[in-house]
């Protein structure tokens, strides 16, 4: 197994392969863990990784030309057979629940490709036209998807044949259904992101979020938040705290 790590901070790694089960599956060939740095896949002198979000708004977002050509050129060599036995991931709080059966599903995998967000957080277009599974470890903020990735790494290096020297022990420990998470009140994912360049490959940004009417991009924001969490975690509606106007929102997206 091949896990490919994209981030901006490659030295964050520097520990929590280097223990356990995870040195030993690298000493023993079982898995080879390639860390990469965002910024060498950038093509401005200032190696720029981020920019402001379209409509307005806190925070930067990642944007989507580094992480295309990061993952375009680590695969670059791939078969079209390889690349249906490698999975791209976007560590993202509004990715769906990273749970047991998840792991199995990536410890069956050749090559795991995992891009770690950071900032508010990445350009839409990553997710959907890059990534293959977008996957949140938590419901909680994290500073970035360093911590995520090394979870995904070590509860999916732990599945592979010969990991734990006795493989009963998988099977004692594993989960058959992930626990209900506890989340506040009101709380459902956060909106899509975008940033420039408005139009990527031919995929363009939401005019809405080009046209500075303010009360129009807050409803299409909120519109697309109750939309991707219906989408990847339709339990958090069942118990959120929804306005009216959120109601007929989801009614509208139900016509």
């Amino acid at each position: 197994m091949i896990y490919d790590i994209v981030t901006i901070f490659p030295e964050f790694f520097r520990g929590p392969f280097e223990h356990g089960i995870l040195r030993r599956a690298q000493e023993e060939g079982l898995i080879e863990i390639r860390l990469h740095d965002l910024r060498n896949y950038t093509t401005d002198k200032h190696r720029t990784v981020d920019d402001r979000p379209f409509g307005g708004g806190e925070g930067m977002v990642l944007k989507p030309e580094p992480l295309f050509t990061a993952v375009e050129s680590l695969l670059s060599d791939q078969t079209m057979e390889k690349r249906a036995r490698t999975a791209i991931v976007l560590l993202s709080a509004q990715g769906r629940w990273f749970h047991q059966s998840v792991a199995q599903t990536l410890a069956e995998q050749e090559r795991v490709v995992l891009l770690c967000g950071r900032y508010e957080g990445v350009d839409e277009r990553v997710a959907e036209h890059l990534a293959t599974l977008e996957l949140s470890i938590g419901d909680y903020v994290l500073s970035g998807g360093e911590l995520a990735a090394a979870v995904v790494v070590d509860a999916t290096t732990r599945l592979l044949p010969e990991a734990l020297g006795d493989e009963r022990s998988v099977v004692e420990e594993s989960f058959t259904a992930h626990p209900e998470a506890r989340i506040s009140a009101g709380g459902i994912l956060d909106c899509p992101h975008y940033t420039r360049p408005a139009d990527f490959r031919g995929h363009q940004v939401p005019e809405v979020l080009l046209g500075g009417d303010h009360e129009e991009v807050r409803r299409w924001r909120r519109e697309k938040a109750l939309a991707k969490t219906r989408r990847n975690r339709p339990d958090l509606l069942a118990r959120a705290r929804l306005t009216k106007e959120e109601r007929a929102l989801l009614d509208k997206l139900d016509s």
